[in-house]
């Protein structure tokens, strides 16, 4: 019971106290019967997120006691505490995978064997998974989980360190194999040469029957016939335009077996040390030719003329000079006309004009034998020319001026072809026609929203590399995926999914599928772009 007025204030400035926690300062209230409680209110605000901050005032009344008994009933009685709603947001925990996760990775059976030496009867107890093979000539392959091959290589062979010791036991062995090997193919190479090789002939010979092989062979027999008549007709007459015409058909022999020893490498099927082949192997040896007649047939030439304008010397008789000049400007007008030919004949099927396709060098091969066959047909008037005048006039000094003319002729050939070919070694652009159909034809799928950083390159020998980086359209790849699964089946299993952990089991095995649909797509495309340009050997697509 509340005796006096100092015990009612005490109960009141309690009630305060539980009322306005939140305010600093207490009201005193020194008449409390003037005062009731039904006449407080509490003011406060709520401050809203959404927008630019607007405040709403709210007013909650206090709960209003007339009389001493009513607050100490009040007081007495049990807290009725509101009851506290908590939203909790699932959020998937996030792994840390670390700098090396191997655990997923898989592994094809012949690495599990060589790297973890193990055999293939304890593959057998592993978990095969068929995946889609990278390969062109087989739809799907074997693999192994990495995990399950290091646990396996741990139970055969009892710890890391013997595993270590078997894998440098077995280096060492590959060692000693391979030399052996190199051995015993160098007794067979010493075998085949003292008593002939019975070998079949290799399928590259049939390179020389056809096209630019045929080319340079019939090159290589004139240009030798022809220089062994030069030289004889220098030596009888000891004209310095003779020299230089034999030197010219001389650098041409050497240069065109260059171009025979490219031709039958370029045709070599690719090995691991040279993933891409050889072609590149007819640009190197025409670069070579064109090395090689700047040295051998400019330099001499030019020589053999300066020499002959410091020190002139009398000529003998220049009729079997003009015999031999005549025989030889109908025998190089034979190989240019060809050579002119063949290149007509590729220039058409490129679908380009002759001079351009001469021009950007599209055939090394038989590109040199024009070329050296023009500058021959030229280097064979211009001699005939300046030995003519030294014959009327008599002065030897003409004759030196025609090696000096035949000299810058071999000059400028050399340079042409050294500079065409160090373009083709660079890596060429194919032609913007052609990277155009190339490109509209992977825009042109559903899949692919657009083509980024495209590059084709020649790779000789009328073979193309082509590069590009796709941007994949997601619902494409999607509904192409969804397109083949039992949709009574998904949403059953949407269904069942009750707890994250469940959520999480779902979304990565469609997840995973969804990735191996993109990378059949991504082959896919890549085996439409080769069968429609037979010329695209390589094809790079890379997701962006």
């Amino acid at each position: 019971m509340i005796k006096d007025k100092r015990d009612f204030s005490a109960v009141l400035e309690w009630q305060n106290l539980v009322t306005f926690g939140s305010f600093p300062n207490l009201v005193p209230y020194s008449h409390p019967y003037i005062c009731t409680l039904s006449q407080v209110k509490l003011y406060s605000t709520d401050v809203q997120k959404e927008g630019q901050g607007s405040q709403a005032l709210r007013v909650e009344k206090v709960p209003s006691f007339e009389t001493a008994e009513d607050i100490g009933a009040e007081l007495k009685a049990p807290l009725k505490p509101d009851p506290l709603q908590v939203r909790v947001k699932a959020v998937l925990k996030k792994r840390e995978y670390g700098s090396k996760y191997t655990q997923n990775n898989f592994i094809t059976g012949v690495r599990a064997i060589n790297e973890f030496c193990l055999k293939s009867s304890d593959l057998e107890q592993l978990r095969k998974i068929r995946r889609r093979s990278p390969h062109e000539d087989t739809e799907s392959f074997t693999v192994y989980l990495r995990s399950d091959v290091e646990a396996k290589s741990l139970e055969v062979w009892g710890s890391l360190e013997a595993l270590a010791r078997e894998k440098k036991l077995r280096k060492e062995a590959e060692i000693e194999y391979r030399e052996r090997l190199f051995r015993n193919q160098k007794i067979l190479r010493e075998y085949r040469d003292f008593l002939g090789n019975t070998k079949p002939r290799s399928r590259t010979a049939s390179v020389f029957f056809k096209g630019p092989g045929k080319v340079v062979m019939v090159a290589i027999c004139i240009n030798g016939l022809n220089c062994f008549f030069k030289f004889l007709a220098w030596i009888y007459t000891g004209s310095a335009s003779m020299f230089s015409e034999a030197i010219h058909s001389l650098s041409d022999t050497c240069n065109q077996g260059l171009l025979a020893l490219g031709i039958s490498k370029s045709v070599q099927t690719p090995d691991p040390s040279h993933p891409y082949g050889f072609s590149n192997m007819r640009y190197i040896s025409s670069l070579i030719s064109g090395v090689g007649i700047f040295m051998m047939g400019a330099g001499l030439s030019w020589y053999h003329g300066v020499m002959g304008l410091l020190h002139p010397q009398p000529i003998e008789s220049l009729l079997w000079a003009y015999c031999i000049l005549a025989g030889s400007l109908l025998s190089e007008g034979a190989t240019l006309l060809v050579a002119v030919n063949e290149l007509r004949r590729s220039a058409r099927a490129k679908g380009m004009s002759f001079y351009k396709y001469v021009m950007e060098s599209r055939d090394p091969s038989t590109n040199v034998i024009l070329l050296e066959d023009t500058a021959a047909v030229l280097g064979v008037i211009i001699a005939a020319t300046c030995m003519g005048l030294t014959s009327i006039t008599g002065n030897p000094l003409y004759d030196s001026l025609g090696s000096l003319g035949v000299g810058t002729l071999l000059g400028v050939v050399s340079a042409f072809l050294i500079y065409t070919n160090t373009e083709a070694l660079l890596g060429r652009s194919i032609q913007p026609e052609q990277v155009q159909r190339l490109t509209e034809l992977l825009e042109n799928d559903p899949s692919v929203r657009a083509i980024h950083d495209v590059k084709a390159t020649d790779l000789g020998l009328g073979k193309v590399r082509f590069k590009a980086e796709v941007d994949f359209d997601g619902r494409v790849v999607t509904r192409s995926y969804l397109e083949k699964q039992d949709f009574d089946q998904m949403l059953q299993e949407i269904q069942e999914v009750k707890t994250p952990e469940e959520l999480e089991t779902f979304m990565l095995k469609h997840g995973e599928n969804i990735i191996d649909t993109l990378g059949a797509e991504v082959d896919r495309l890549e085996k439409e772009l080769k069968k429609r340009n037979p010329e695209v050997r390589h094809v790079d697509l890379e997701i962006l």
